[in-house]
């Protein structure tokens, strides 16, 4: 009431301030103005300041004052009435004029583009690489003249002058909102209105109308599409579309759908079969291609001048040619709540948080296992990631929400317990924390919901004691239903082997899951009354007991026959922390209707807007990471055991390049630890952005390039695709300008482009890393026949690493890089040990021992040392060497030593002579 109140007192003033100087003119007679004879003008020039003159002059500004008020007001009413209304005032010039100017301006566009001189190429326009083959279809013709430009609308605060725009050339962005100036289709051709394909997409800081049509559309040129569909619709800042020129931050903007109105866009030429050979295209002449998804659309880019391209034989004989596409990775689409998965599945980053914490934990045991085999070349390639491709970015979002690094050695510990969804407002929502009794799921999304409420509890605490992880029991029917067919429909621990017990109890029925609940009801109860407490959650506060009840999740179907039981237990379930959850209709639990893509519909007010869905393959996949990463009683390897011995599979995907030894490379780039950059006048402290430092890294661990999309992919997994791009294109030049300026060498490009792959690729002439020369020196080490080049090499190769790779950046991309570099360097001080323990085991021991700082989990480090203890009669130290594994094994994966490092230990604890006939 006070706002309308408000409005109304300021349109009265507005409307006082309007009418009331034109009555208070005409009552002090103001309102007409004296004709003045010729006589009287020559008076006031010769006495300009007389009484007459400066009432004329009070005459005319109080006018000017007025008219400028009612124009302001004017103008406001205008927008309101435009906003509201859907209408607006629209002047057209006379039929023959129009025709007139359209004829003007197009000649005069086509004249100023041929009389355009020729730009000389330099380094800066260097910088502006080629947009990459696939954002762009090459045009083997090219027309004789460009096409004549189209005029375009004033911009806000313009003249009435007409400008003119190439449609090759997306018009600025200024200012916080984003404006846009496309050209203006021709008024006088028919095209249908457009069609909206449902899709929207979200404005972000750089867009403009043109931008979103070329990338979404494939089509710059169709931006008036989305301008019509959009226009007039009130946005959630209480603004509308009223002006092409203007969009803001935030917007929803509704795209048509992806055929085009108007010409038909030309198809994507088809890349090159494998094998062919010949050389390749120069870039040629590039205009937008129509995307294949909407998430992997094209950008816009600019054209580029067109080049002859030479004929290959592949040309001349009819066949169509190209340069090779460069490689796009798929990303998922990811906003502020969740992630979609590959499987028409979504996850809240609360889940990916959670999957990514077990697959830091798989990666910590898989490292506690790895053999220290010194037998295969060294290679930049990254270790296998123990994430299944699907959940690899999920996994990727999850580590940047946790906050994970590449030299993490804890593992990851997420604070939302069971992340199910998200409430409206975007925030987790965990399952133990719902109101009510319990939750019944039902509608079509119900069974993903179902796998991923049972995938969100099991990752819960993966990496905490065994006691607080929470345990799920289902049946074996509906355990079939959420998993694929060729699954088995066991438990996670099904061999009764992991130290925790099962944590996923599969039992036959309906009935056994109940009475098993049930059983745990009242053994609960009872734990409470011995206590005398009120809730699981005080008797677990107390240090008095041994026994901590984990919260108990009940995954059934629905069943007339079991209602009352359930009802039963669900009455319990704050106090007793059971939490029923009923695959169906339930009476007296909260019950959720769930779309297909997670949207939650109920009659009462609930918590949970949307919810996690997964696939029966996801759910699979998550399950499999758990079972890998629980801790068990693992037999283990012995690394001295030639029967266990075996040839690790070391990709060589992408060797090395042999740096010179005495490199005079202009910059010298450290990857190994904290990512710096050096010249001959010092170390790079300033102008350097982190996004360059990354992207150096990046094109260093890819000594063959990489594509600006895998780069985007990698560096920016959770950002809009659009703004990763405009990012990774503003690290590189900002990395060439500043390793420009450091250097003095304005000539060089530092970061290559090469348009034939359509990578970026560091330049070896000019750029020296020392990772290369690192995996260079193990190279020779495994070469060499000389035990002393092989040391030195070794110790050389040691001493470049200064730590983890890009150690303290926040990129999980780095993680799989860094294990792969630190097994590497872990097996090169096993081999200096070989080396020095037969004259100097104090020294062996001393480098085993840096090695297991670097890498505290791996066990036959400690295998090693102990051996060469023993073999030194040193019965305490072997016995500190194995309670240490112990301590660091229970801290960071609560795991134990395996079997065969035990056996180690045991027979170095042996005497001497016993040890040796042992041996024989």
């Amino acid at each position: 009431m006070a706002k309308r109140v408000s409005a109304a007192a300021v349109h009265a003033v507005t409307a006082v301030l309007a009418l009331a100087p034109p009555a208070l003119l005409y009552q002090v007679g103001w309102l007409t103005v004296p004709v003045l004879p010729t006589d009287r003008l020559r008076a006031w020039v010769h006495q300009p300041l007389t009484a007459g003159f400066i009432a004329m002059l009070g005459y005319a500004g109080a006018w000017a004052l007025w008219v400028l008020l009612v124009a302001a007001v004017a103008d406001h009413a205008h927008q309101y009435l435009t906003a509201r209304l859907r209408w607006h005032l629209t002047l057209h010039l006379p039929g023959p004029l129009q025709a007139l100017a359209a004829a003007l301006l197009g000649t005069t566009a086509v004249t100023t583009a041929a009389a355009l001189p020729a730009v000389a190429h330099d380094h800066t326009a260097a910088d502006t690489d080629p947009p990459p083959a696939d954002r762009a279809t090459p045009i083997r013709d090219a027309p004789a003249q460009p096409p004549p430009a189209e005029p375009v609308p004033p911009r806000q605060g313009a003249t009435a002058t007409s400008t003119t725009a190439t449609a090759a050339s997306p018009p600025p962005t200024t200012g916080s909102a984003r404006h846009a100036s496309p050209p203006v289709l021709n008024r006088t051709s028919a095209h249908p209105p457009p069609h909206a394909s449902g899709e929207k997409v979200r404005v972000v800081a750089g867009d403009t109308l043109w931008d979103l049509a070329a990338e979404h559309l494939g089509d710059a040129t169709r931006w008036r599409e989305i301008y019509t569909l959009n226009r007039g619709h009130r946005q959630a800042n209480g603004h509308a579309l009223t002006n092409p020129d203007t969009i803001h931050v935030g917007w929803k903007l509704t795209l048509p759908s992806h055929q085009a109105t108007s010409a038909p866009v030309p198809p994507r030429p088809e890349p090159p079969a494998a094998g062919n050979s010949g050389p390749a295209a120069p870039e040629a002449e590039t205009t937008p291609s129509a995307p294949s998804t909407p998430h992997t659309s094209p950008a816009p880019q600019h054209s580029t001048p067109h080049t002859t391209t030479p004929s290959t034989p592949a040309e001349t004989t009819g066949a169509t040619t190209s340069a090779p596409q460069p490689e796009r990775p798929h990303t998922e689409p990811y906003d502020e709540t969740g992630i979609v998965l590959p499987a028409q599945g979504w996850i809240s980053l609360g889940l990916a948080a959670a999957i990514a914490a077990v697959a830091t934990l798989l990666r910590l045991q898989r490292r506690r296992l790895a053999r220290l085999t010194f037998t295969a070349a060294a290679c930049t390639a990254p270790h296998s990631a123990p994430v299944p491709p699907p959940l690899a970015h999920a996994d990727a979002i999850g580590c940047r929400h946790l906050g994970l690094t590449s030299n993490d050695q804890q593992p990851a510990h997420p604070t939302m317990p069971a992340p199910i969804g998200v409430h409206g407002n975007g925030t987790e929502v965990s399952l133990f924390r719902l109101p009510g009794h319990g939750l019944a799921l039902h509608g079509e999304g119900a069974v993903p919901a179902a796998r991923a409420v049972l995938a969100a509890v099991l990752t819960t605490g993966a990496a905490d004691t065994a006691s607080t992880r929470p345990v799920v029991v289902t049946t074996t029917d509906l355990l079939g239903q959420l998993l694929p067919a060729d699954v088995p429909v066991v438990g996670l621990d099904p061999d009764g082997t992991a130290y925790d017990g099962e944590r996923l109890i599969v039992l036959a029925d309906t009935d056994a899951a109940v009475t098993h609940a049930e059983e745990e009801m009242i053994s609960r109860r009872r734990l409470l009354d011995t206590f005398d407490t009120t809730t699981i959650a005080d008797v677990n506060a107390r240090s008095d007991h041994a026994e901590t009840p984990p919260p108990y999740v009940l995954l059934i179907e629905p069943a007339t026959r079991y209602a009352g039981r359930v009802q039963a237990i669900a009455a319990h379930r704050s106090a007793l922390d059971l939490h029923p959850i009923v695959l169906g209709l339930h009476d007296g639990l909260p019950t959720v209707e769930i779309t297909r893509d997670g949207i939650t519909r109920s009659d009462r007010p609930h918590p949970l807007s949307r919810v996690s869905t997964l696939s029966a393959e996801d759910l699979a996949a998550v399950l499999a990471m758990l079972t890998d990463a629980q801790a068990r009683p693992e037999p283990g390897v012995e690394f001295d055991d030639p029967a266990a011995a075996a040839t690790p599979t070391v990709p060589t995907v992408e060797p090395c390049p042999v740096p010179p030894e005495n490199p005079t490379a202009l910059v010298h780039l450290r990857v190994l630890g904290p990512v710096t950059v050096t010249t001959a006048a010092g170390p790079v402290t300033t102008g350097m952005r982190n996004g360059s430092y990354a992207v150096l890294a990046v094109l260093a661990a890819h000594p063959a390039g990489r594509t600006l999309y895998q780069l985007t992919a990698d560096l920016h997994p959770d950002v809009d695709p659009a703004s990763a791009v405009k990012r990774v294109r503003t690290d590189i030049t900002t990395a060439r300008r500043v390793l420009r300026t450091a250097s003095g060498h304005e000539e060089h490009m530092f970061i290559v482009f090469d348009p034939a792959t359509g990578r970026y690729h560091l330049d070896p002439q000019t750029v020296t890393v020392d990772l290369w020369h690192m995996l260079t020196a193990i190279n020779h080490a495994t070469t060499t026949d000389n035990d002393d080049e092989a040391l030195a090499a070794l110790r050389r190769a040691t001493d470049l690493y200064a730590g983890d790779f890009a150690e303290g950046h926040d990129h999980p991309w780095a993680v799989d890089y860094a294990t792969i570099y630190r097994h590497q360097i872990l097996t090169a001080y096993a081999r200096i040990a070989e080396f020095l323990e037969p004259d100097h085991p104090d020294r062996a021991v001393a480098a085993l021992e840096r090695a297991t700082d670097l890498d505290p989990v791996n066990e036959e480090l400690y295998q090693r040392i102990m051996r060469i203890h023993g073999r030194q009669q040193r019965p305490d130290a072997v016995r500190r060497t194995l309670r240490r594994l112990e301590e660091r094994l229970a801290d960071l994966v609560d795991a134990e030593p395996s079997q065969a490092t035990r056996r180690v230990a045991e027979r170095q604890l042996l005497p001497a002579a016993s040890r040796v006939g042992r041996a024989s």
